[in-house]
């Protein structure tokens, strides 16, 4: 006959070996949940564009189980102020790609408000294209106004199975200064060798293997 003393020891053992377990699973989900940064290739950050490093950005959450890195790129230039913002985001499992996409427009509304950016929704832009990653994404973009000036913004969004990661991309650029139309810095956030918005725009400027958002690199 076992003895209420022994039944107490088996117990104890039993709690403590389940215990051990749980830390052991617990260790191997943080260490396989390591972050692989997306930025743009070094290559292409050029003609007054730089990354800002004290924007960049990193977030842990639930116990290292979801983590966030962004490294934002604004280019020199004080009449036409433009910028990108490269979000990185690592979760147990990926997101839905609709989930992602309807992120990534929530992101912008976000940001707009708390910018006091007036979005025109009407102007509205969805669609898909190839990077230079070879991955397929999903764009919107909007036109704007921030203050008397126009404004453009891209939010752009995809998943890497190979780095398990999803990327959401924000572009931001003020089109107008004083009633004159400059849309290089908008052309460098987009452009890309197929020339996606070439037709949208009009000029050939937006064709180019050099844009910021066609040369991520993400794995």
């Amino acid at each position: 006959m076992v003895s209420k003393e022994d039944r107490k020891n088996k117990y104890f053992y039993t709690s403590i070996s389940i215990i051990v377990i749980a830390l052991i699973i617990i260790i191997v989900i943080l260490s396989s949940n390591s972050i692989t940064e997306a930025y743009v290739y070094d290559k292409y950050v050029s003609g007054g564009w730089t990354e800002d490093i004290e924007d960049r950005y990193y977030e842990v959450k639930l116990f290292g189980l979801e983590k966030q890195a962004s490294f934002t790129y604004r280019v020199n230039n004080t009449n036409y102020l433009s910028y990108l913002t490269v979000s990185t985001i690592k979760t147990l499992f990926l997101m839905n790609e609709n989930e992602l996409f309807d992120k990534t427009i929530e992101t912008i509304k976000t940001e707009a408000d708390n910018q006091n950016i007036i979005l025109n929704t009407s102007t509205k832009i969805t669609g898909t294209r190839t990077l230079n990653n070879s991955h397929k994404t999903n764009y919107v973009i909007y036109e704007g106004k921030e203050g008397l000036e126009d404004i453009m913004i891209i939010g752009e969004s995809y998943n890497c199975a190979n780095s398990g990661t999803s990327i959401i991309c924000i572009g931001y650029s003020q089109i107008t200064y004083n009633n004159t139309e400059n849309l290089e810095n908008w052309a460098k956030i987009i452009r890309d060798k197929d020339g996606t918005f070439e037709g949208i725009y009009g000029s050939d400027i937006f064709t180019g293997k050099d844009g910021l958002i066609f040369n991520v690199i993400c794995h």
